[in-house]
């Protein structure tokens, strides 16, 4: 600590809290322990009677929690982020579009291993909205050696940003209802009607919605109608489970698409299915989708909103995570499903 004339002291470091009085009005700290004096302080720091102040000096090689938390987030923010100024000693990462967050979390936990670094997001895969804050980040100390956060620059520098936003895609869906109770019209369709307000939920243009009966033919058939319409991802409902007549996945199999998995570690959605046929994303929704809000629809979905190819290896950490609660009211995505 230093005592310097308060005329001297910009751009020094205050090293305690200085309070302001303004009878019948106002007590409190006016300037923060750590807060870096400013020109336009020096008449208020007059009017509070300061002629004096006690500053932190910092010597090379040192830096203040500001400095550091700003670097720490331009070593890690990527694309369709804003930094906002240091507050507190914090940094906040702001979502610049609707998007998928996407994180890589084995460098942001390398980041965190690191002493006196603090890092924190939310799960990456999630869909956020423009404005929202997605991470923050700061140091523990007010001050520290420079050596944590060149560690943390250099982390960063592997292989692009850790924290980006991925932009949502304008697709356009089609959907294929299965069975030949819905098909021959012996019951009401009940699925298609829940792909419209989920589809109108995420904002996804449902292109067609048809129906094939309990033949993997036409089912065959009616996916290569639904590509040759153009649609950008084809989505089937029903036929997943493992009885005898239940026959998309073998409909699914006979267009030609490359299977990534078909059955996952996620309840309720374990006869999830997922293809690429021609890099045309075939999903196949259990009938379970027709009875829980939230499956395992709803956590592979993001990754096909915005393009991101989903790989088998994505699938199966899901079971880390992959039971659903059945709260009486679903909070989802504020909750553990799918948070592998």
């Amino acid at each position: 600590m230093k005592k310097v004339l308060v005329e001297e002291s910009i751009g020094m470091i205050l090293g305690h809290d200085l309070t302001q009085i303004i009878p019948g009005q106002f007590k409190g700290p006016k300037f923060k322990k750590g807060h870096m004096v400013k020109a336009e302080d020096i008449p208020i720091l007059k009017s509070m009677g300061k002629d004096h102040i006690y500053i932190l000096e910092l010597t090379e090689g040192i830096l203040h929690e500001n400095e550091a938390a700003i670097r720490i987030a331009q070593a890690t923010a990527g694309v369709g982020l804003r930094l906002t100024e240091p507050s507190e000693g914090k940094v906040s990462y702001v979502a610049e579009s609707d998007g998928m967050l996407d994180i890589d979390v084995e460098r942001l936990n390398a980041i965190n291993g690191i002493e006196y670094v603090v890092l924190a997001t939310l799960h990456t895969g999630r869909l956020v909205k423009t404005g929202q804050v997605v991470a923050a980040t700061r140091i523990n100390p007010l001050v520290i050696e420079e050596d944590p956060i060149c560690q943390v620059e250099e982390i960063g520098a592997r292989d692009g940003k850790i924290l980006n936003i991925i932009p949502q895609k304008s697709l356009k869906v089609g959907v294929i209802i299965t069975g030949n109770e819905v098909y021959y019209g012996r019951i009401e369709d009940r699925f298609g009607p829940i792909f419209v307000e989920k589809f109108n939920e995420y904002g996804v243009e449902l292109q067609e919605l048809t129906y094939a009966a309990d033949d993997p033919i036409k089912i065959k058939e009616a996916i290569l109608d639904l590509k040759k319409i153009g649609v950008d991802v084809i989505v089937t409902g029903g036929g997943m489970s493992v009885d005898p007549d239940d026959v998309t996945p073998e409909g699914i199999r006979q267009t030609g698409a490359e299977i990534v998995k078909y059955g996952a570690p996620v309840l309720p959605g374990a006869m999830f299915l997922l293809a690429y046929l021609d890099n045309i994303p075939v999903v196949g929704v259990p009938a379970c989708a027709m009875f829980h809000k939230i499956t395992i629809f709803d956590i592979i979905f993001p990754y096909i909103l915005v393009g991101k190819k989903v790989e088998v290896e994505d699938i199966i950490k899901l079971g880390h995570g992959g039971l659903c609660l059945n709260c009486q009211v679903c909070h989802y995505p504020d909750c553990p499903l799918g948070k592998a």
